[in-house]
């Protein structure tokens, strides 16, 4: 079964839009489908260290086989094989960071894997790529109600 999935990618350290297209490239190999592909936004970091570059950010939308928890394992290979450390903390900066926004209609809320993501409805540098490729997911995230503790996804 093939399931519409949407992710976030983001990018501060190097050379951030060839990160993303690299990103990007490592994502059509788990994709059973064209991947639909936002413009490239730069943003400013957000509650990051004072001198936090800027970010590029896209959002991609494809069909996948994969379950939640294999997409995700095939999202943090492909951040490991791009140099992210394993042990990467939360608002540090990365040469790439890539969070499953969407999962068709599941909602997923398990101490590894939240989707909807938890703070994706609060981020412009996620609704405004996702509205421009699907307009439909950017509105099902503005209403999100689904509630979650502060665990990663």
């Amino acid at each position: 079964m093939e399931t519409r999935v949407y992710v976030a990618l983001g990018s501060n350290q190097g050379d951030r839009v060839n990160n993303l297209r690299q990103a990007i490239a490592g994502l059509t190999s788990i994709a059973s489908s064209d991947i639909d592909q936002s413009s490239f936004y730069l943003t400013d970091p957000l509650d990051m260290e004072d001198d936090a570059e800027e970010f590029a950010n896209a959002v991609v939308g494809f069909k996948t086989s994969l379950t939640p928890w294999e997409l995700l394992a095939a999202t943090r290979e492909i951040e490991v094989n791009m140099g992210r450390p394993v042990n990467h903390g939360r608002n540090e900066s990365r040469v790439i960071d890539i969070d499953i926004i969407l999962y068709g209609n599941e909602v997923v809320n398990e101490a590894d894997l939240i989707i909807p993501h938890p703070r994706a409805h609060e981020r412009a540098f996620v609704l405004m790529p996702l509205a421009e490729i699907a307009p439909h997911a950017a509105d099902r995230l503005r209403g999100n109600q689904v509630q979650s503790d502060d665990r990663g996804g």
